[in-house]
Formats: C-alpha cells, sequence, structure tokens
C-alpha cells in the first residue's frame, strides 16, 4: 500500500513539473516575441524604417503635416509610443513632416467641384473632405468655401476641404387614387397638379362572338387601374399611365 502511494505521489509531482515547464515554456515564447518600440520622432524616414526593420517591425507613413520646427522628411509623431512592448511583425504609424509651408492655397470658391479639385492637386496639394449642401437660389456644382480660405498661413497640412453646393431634390407627392374616376376628370387632375399624362390602354374585354373594332378609350372611360399605384411617392413631373373600360 505505502508503495502504491509512492508511485502515486510521483506521478503526480511529474504532472505538475510538466504543467510548470510548459506554462514557462510558452510565456517564453509569447515574450520572447515582444519587442520595445524604439524612439523614432526626430529620424529620417530612411532611418525609422532601418531601426525598425532590425526590431521585426514595419512603418507606416499615415499622415503628412507642416512644420517650421521639424526638418522636412523627418518623423514628428509615432504610435505606439517609443517604450511600448508590442509583437514582432508589428506597424507602427507615423506622421512625416513636410518642413515650412511653402505652397500658396489658391482661391476655388465659385469654381465647379472638378475644377476645384484640378486646381487644388496641380499645386501638390490633397483634397481633403467634400461637403454637398442645397442652397436656394445658388447654382448646382459649384464651391461656396473652402478650408483653410485661400493664402491661409501656417495651415496644419497639405489639404484642402470643399463645400459644395448640389441641386434642390424635386419636390415629392404621395399619388391618389383616380380609379373609378372618368378618364377625362383625372387627366385634367394630374396635369393641373405637375404630371405628364402617359398612356391610357384598354383593359383586356371577354372574348366576343362577332369579332368588331377594338375598343378606343374616350374622356368618358372609367379607370380600373393606374401607375403608379394610390400611396407611391412620386416627384414632380412624373408620367401617371391610365388602364380604362
Amino acid at each position: 500500500m505505502k508503495s502504491f502511494f509512492r508511485f502515486a505521489l510521483l506521478a503526480l509531482v511529474l504532472v505538475l513539473v510538466a504543467l510548470l515547464s510548459a506554462v514557462t515554456a510558452m510565456r517564453f515564447a509569447i515574450h520572447g516575441q515582444e519587442v520595445q518600440v524604439p524612439a523614432m520622432v526626430g529620424l529620417t524616414l530612411a532611418d525609422a524604417e532601418r531601426t525598425a526593420a532590425g526590431l521585426g517591425l514595419q512603418i507606416e507613413v499615415e499622415r503628412q503635416y507642416y512644420s517650421p520646427q521639424i526638418p522636412e522628411g523627418r518623423i514628428m509623431t509615432q504610435l505606439p509610443l517609443a517604450g511600448s512592448k508590442v509583437r514582432r511583425g508589428w506597424q507602427v504609424r507615423v506622421a512625416q513632416s513636410m518642413g515650412p509651408q511653402r505652397v500658396a492655397i489658391p482661391d476655388v470658391t465659385k469654381e465647379s467641384e472638378r475644377a476645384a479639385e484640378w486646381n487644388i492637386r496641380r499645386r501638390g496639394l490633397d483634397v481633403g473632405s467634400t461637403a454637398e449642401i442645397q442652397l436656394p437660389g445658388t447654382p448646382a456644382d459649384e464651391v461656396l468655401a473652402q478650408s483653410p480660405p485661400a493664402n491661409a498661413n501656417q495651415v496644419a497640412a497639405p489639404r484642402t476641404s470643399l463645400l459644395v453646393s448640389v441641386a434642390a431634390d424635386p419636390p415629392a407627392y404621395v399619388m391618389p387614387s383616380f380609379v373609378g374616376q372618368p378618364l377625362g376628370t383625372a387627366s385634367h387632375a394630374v396635369q393641373d397638379a405637375g404630371f405628364k399624362l402617359g398612356n391610357a390602354s384598354m383593359a383586356a374585354a371577354p372574348a366576343l362572338a362577332a369579332a368588331g373594332p377594338p375598343p378606343q378609350s374616350s374622356p368618358a372611360s372609367v379607370i380600373v387601374a393606374q401607375t403608379p399605384a394610390a400611396g407611391q411617392k412620386v416627384l414632380a413631373g412624373a408620367t401617371v399611365n391610365f388602364v380604362v373600360r
């Protein structure tokens, strides 16, 4: 019996040792792949890439900014910050200095959106965000405002955002029901409301014993169907078609 307990205790000790070794090996494997992010602010992009490559890291230039203090081409900011622990293969995002502002911001107001974008890009600048607005009395596709304004100094980034006018949407209506009304009455109502009168086709009639000329619609014909259907949202100037009998 004593030998059995001694054997069981030895087996338990061996299991615990194996588990401890596995945990230690796992921690070593995980932490062995971690590196400390170096300080890259102030380095040139080439130096930062060499430093990062030596630690198994990657560099991505996310932004470029004007800076009168930091020389052109050098790193202004980085993320993760220097001293952070990351895994090998991690991507360090940086912002790069473009040096002092040398390009004048052009005045692109009152230009079309396309002309404004071309005017901005030909100067080596980027187009930032473009917002649209409906403004009564203003032509569509015209730049109403820009940021930064023309000839601005000490701008942070080489990009210009635009506010552009767009055409107003035509008025929308809910289509009423004309079913059961005479075609003449409905036609006048449709045209008076600013819609277009489309086709007024005859509904299919049952076959007759004696074939005769096909019936024709008249102002007295009664509407049995319509397109668009009653209750649908329609825009001003839409075409309305009827089926009559």
